[in-house]
């Protein structure tokens, strides 16, 4: 996202001596006045030393940034706030529209640290919500749509049909002969009525004529149907290829972008807008060549015959394509519009099915129908409104293309009076304007068929073209890792205008066990999310063994670090794949070696089906101390250097909990461990505790040293004991 925009000549010669040498580190417009009213222009801009707000060519306010405290975006209703703290008080800056909110939240963040006088500049990863060229809102994609043309959509579609250049030559070379084969048969038509029929052949001449002609129907009907069965196999080839891409890159982009979709949008573009391009092919690229190669043959052998009666039959055909051109652009934004709401549909439909448990639990089951069925009355209500215009805008294009059949006949009906014609010429004329008709309607049509492919193409390369935030350095190394672990002033936010950690510095010793504690939000799981390297910091770095944790091969990581987390996830399948998930390699041995550590053999194995046990959906037919045993025996059978245990045992009962603490005391033994727990009880063990607080590391030491200091920890132990005396 742009936060710097250049300033108009006016505003810059404004700004100019105000600057004294310094460079405009941030830029972003604003648009709106201090009572509400759209200015037309406004700017905040910010240099090493001052902020400036410039409004209709004038500096209307200067801060000097040293004796600012903070500069502070706040969202209100329907509009943002810029504001700054001086001595404890805020001041309104300028305000904006949603629409420049988040621009302005970087830039508040920017020049927060220049404030403080730090020099690193904010970045923003975040995509641009509108085109710069034309101004529209982005349809979820990268680019515009409307300014990136047709053409390179289809250079996109033909590089995907690039690898099957063989098998398309082929369909091409026989659509050539079918079309040839169509244009000749209403030759030997003309011979038949003009030489056997008028002239009163013989009965051996029209068995002749019956035969050339059956033939060449046979002949035409073979080839189209070789056409259309390698067409529909292509259709499929090519989908099944795009589905696979589509979906490796899903699993190799990061979670930042993950996080940035709803799951019924990615499933949409694997699946649906992946099949919209066979369906192009099945549809429209079987015809679309027989077309317009008999389209051509035709027109040109009507050129030949008569050339006036020839332009006579396109007479109408350019209105039908100026009101098709001028219903173009109507199509596109209906059609994104159609499937934009779709992908609603899904992310809907896909979010209560994973929550199910939820809705039921508190009876919303006709809440959620009701919901669900006002969802899909509103995309009823869109598709019907596009097919309704379809349906009326198409059969009246066709109409007016066809039009021109009725000056064929009758001019072409007099010149058959007068002796310019014969019977069979007119009948074979007639029949090339026919076909002359039917490829302009196919061709009237195809803008419809372009768009959906368009439109699929668009979604399926936004996913394809994206490169993934997170990934190995050019150098990055492959080795065993010891597990010394340290952190150097590090600070990251999933949106970096909003810190959630700042300026942690930790050092952690092999095998060192520590513990993460703190309220909600404070950034515990943030900083296991970084050191399993799903993020990067935004400033600052994490090294393992001295060697920066970008430096390693996401591969090196993986296959070192294990995770048992709190919200155990299992896949629907055995238990004993879900043990092996991470080693699928392993053999029954390692697997049930690995269960008996995790204390979850002996529960296994009181199944009727053993290991082979089949678990539903996110494994909702075992416990929640079943499904955490399960994780820590896959976590142990990975066999980590590096241990990340992330509320491990909340929520379960004591007997339960003693068997999970003892399985993890197995699993932690010589491994570096950072564990987090609300519990607090479960890190008496730890080496070290880390306190967070208000996104910065508070308090660290060992679980007595905490309570002596009678500081943020003690806090948390003595309310969580005041709540068990409560409890009990």
């Amino acid at each position: 996202m742009n936060l710097r925009f250049t300033l108009p000549e006016k505003e810059q010669s404004v700004i100019e001596p105000q600057l004294k040498g310094d460079r405009i580190i941030y830029c972003v417009p604003f648009d709106l006045d201090k009572n509400g009213n759209f200015l037309a222009d406004g700017w905040v801009a910010v240099s090493e030393k001052a902020l400036f707000i410039l409004a209709n060519g004038k500096i209307g306010n200067k801060l000097i940034l040293s004796q600012t405290d903070e500069i502070i975006c706040s969202a209100e209703i329907s509009c943002g706030i810029l504001c700054a703290r001086v001595d404890g008080q805020d001041s309104a800056l300028c305000r904006f529209s949603m629409r420049y909110m988040v621009q302005n939240s970087y830039l508040a963040r920017g020049a927060t640290l220049l404030c403080r006088g730090l020099k690193q500049e904010v970045e923003s990863t975040e995509r641009e919500r509108y085109c710069k060229q034309c101004g529209r809102v982005l349809p979820g994609t990268y680019e515009c749509p409307r300014c990136a043309g047709i053409s390179r959509t289809l250079r996109r579609f033909w590089s995907l049909c690039g690898n099957y250049a063989l098998p398309l030559s082929v369909i091409t070379l026989f659509m050539v002969i079918a079309s040839g084969i169509t244009i000749a048969r209403q030759f030997i038509q003309r011979r038949f009525i003009d030489d056997v029929l008028v002239a009163s052949g013989t009965t051996r001449q029209v068995a002749l004529y019956f035969f050339i002609m059956l033939v060449m129907v046979l002949v035409a009907l073979l080839l189209s149907t070789i056409n259309t069965i390698w067409s529909n196999s292509l259709g499929t080839r090519i989908s099944k290829d795009l589905r696979a891409r589509v979906y490796e890159k899903i699993n190799l982009l990061s979670m930042q972008f993950i996080d940035s979709r709803h799951a019924g949008e990615l499933m949409n573009r694997v699946v649906r807008d992946a099949s919209r391009i066979r369906e192009f092919m099945e549809h429209a690229f079987a015809q679309m060549f027989t077309r317009i190669f008999t389209m051509a043959g035709a027109f040109i052998a009507m050129l030949s015959m008569n050339w006036k009666l020839a332009l006579m039959t396109l007479a109408f055909v350019p209105f039908a394509f100026v009101l098709v051109r001028a219903f173009r652009r109507l199509e596109m934004r209906l059609w994104r519009q159609q499937w934009r709401f779709d992908d609603k549909v899904n992310s809907r439909l896909q979010d209560v099915l994973s929550g199910i448990r939820v809705v039921k639990s508190f009876g919303q089951e006709q809440r959620e129908t009701g919901r669900f069925v006002s969802y899909i009355e509103r995309l009823t209500h869109i598709q019907r409104r596009n097919e309704l215009l379809w349906a009326t805008l198409y059969p009246f294009v066709t109409l007016i293309i066809t039009s021109g059949t009725f000056l064929v006949l009758y001019f072409g009906g007099l010149d058959v009076l007068r002796g310019d014609f014969s019977i069979g010429q007119l009948v074979q004329f007639i029949a090339y304007a026919n076909m002359l008709y039917m490829p302009l309607q196919f061709v009237s049509r195809l803008p419809r068929m372009v768009m959906r492919l368009k439109t699929a193409l668009e979604r399926i390369y936004d996913i394809l073209d994206e490169q993934p935030s997170i990934d190995d350095l050019p150098d990055a190394v492959d080795r065993e890792i010891d597990g010394h672990v340290e952190f150097d002033d590090v600070t990251f936010g999933y949106k970096s205008y909003e810190p959630v950690l700042e300026n942690i510095n930790l050092s952690v010793k092999k095998g060192e066990m520590i513990g993460l504690v703190g309220s909600s939000g404070t950034g515990k799981s943030t900083m296991i999310n970084l050191l399993m390297r799903l993020y990067d910091a935004d400033n600052g770095r994490i090294l393992l063994d001295g060697i920066p944790l970008d430096k390693h091969s996401k591969d090196c990581l993986h296959r070192q670090i294990g995770v048992v987390l709190q919200e155990t996830f299992l896949f629907s399948g055995t238990l004993f794949d879900n043990i092996r998930y991470a080693r699928p390699d392993a053999t029954a041995n390692e697997v049930i070696k690995a269960a008996k550590i995790a204390n979850a053999h002996d529960f296994i194995t009181k199944f009727p089906d053993g290991y082979d046990t089949y678990v539903g959906e996110r494994g909702f037919t075992l416990s929640g101390g079943e499904r955490q045993r399960i994780a820590i025996a896959r976590a142990i059978l990975h066999n980590p250097r590096l241990l990340i245990l992330d509320e491990a045992t909340s929520s379960l009962d004591t007997e339960t909990e003693y068997q999970i603490q003892e399985a993890l005391e197995r699993l932690t033994k010589g491994r570096t461990t950072f564990a987090i727990a609300h519990r607090l009880s479960t890190l008496r063990k730890a080496d070290r505790i880390v306190v967070l607080d208000k996104h910065r590391i508070a308090e660290v030491g060992t679980h007595t040293e905490l309570m002596h200091k009678k500081g943020i920890y003690y806090g948390l132990v003595m309310a969580q004991l005041d709540m068990q005396r409560v409890n009990k």
